[in-house]
């Protein structure tokens, strides 16, 4: 019999973290695809990894039931709740693109700015080590949950330097073997933009869309946030203060 064809990699990989976000899973599907497939430069080259986070509701059918209409999507289960940097963790582990694309599974961020985001991640060359984020512009958030990551920002910027003025913004390109040389830890997703840029890495950031959460209710607990996030704040310092030059991004090499 003949050897089976090894399945051409896709040229980029989109994660989307999940928790309980049934009436979104879909119509954000749709909008990914019609996004990518209109760009050019992906077209049909993209495959579409949701991590459910151990929802108890309809989202694992859901997404069950977008495989059956759309062959870019594919399906990892946590059997409980791991949190978003583990979701993040697990899809970019499986994907199979060089590159990665990560988007809320709420839909407030918006598809349409993909292309923009990939556009400078590639005006270099896809080979070029760089992270490319979204700034959230006018915020449909709550105003305790604007005012508690307006601080956030300004604290992570001030302390550690990282230019980036929107962490939490999920939205974001980036190589998947630089993440998969990042130390894990339960907030790593806020503090990549840092991690790379210690590593050699260029970042970038612009405007994005934020939309109003149409389906489901906000994950966000901010006291909780607030408390793990300073703690994972002093350990980012921590091991930036301990990560020699000009050994960062790699293990030191032995002298000649």
């Amino acid at each position: 019999m003949p050897e089976a064809l090894t399945p051409i990699a896709p040229l980029l990989s989109v994660v989307i973290p999940m928790l309980d976000e049934a009436g979104n899973v879909l119509p954000l599907i749709e909008e990914i695809s019609a996004a990518l497939k209109a760009y050019p430069a992906v077209g049909e080259n993209f495959e579409i990894i949701c991590v459910d986070d151990g929802s108890t509701d309809a989202t694992v059918a859901e997404i069950k039931q977008a495989q059956k209409l759309n062959d870019h999507v594919r399906l990892i289960c946590h059997p409980q709740r791991l949190g978003m940097s583990a979701g993040i963790r697990n899809g970019v582990r499986r994907a199979r693109a060089t590159w990665i694309m990560t988007i809320d599974g709420d839909r407030q961020n918006d598809p349409a700015d993909a292309a923009k985001l990939l556009a400078l991640a590639w005006q270099k060359g896809r080979d070029h080590k760089i992270l490319v984020g979204g700034i959230r512009v006018n915020r449909q958030d709550t105003l305790s949950k604007r005012l508690a990551s307006r601080f956030a920002n300004r604290l992570r910027k001030t302390l550690l330097k990282d230019d980036c003025p929107d962490t939490g913004c999920s939205l974001k390109i980036f190589p998947r073997d630089s993440y998969l040389e990042l130390p894990f830890f339960s907030g790593l997703h806020r503090f990549m933009p840092a991690l790379l840029k210690l590593y050699g890495h260029e970042t970038m950031f612009v405007p994005v869309n934020d939309r109003l959460r149409q389906v489901g209710e906000s994950k966000s607990d901010i006291l909780g946030r607030a408390t793990k996030g300073l703690w994972d704040l002093l350990g980012v310092m921590w091991l930036i203060g301990r990560t020699p030059e000009p050994a960062r991004g790699s293990e030191p090499k032995p002298p000649l």
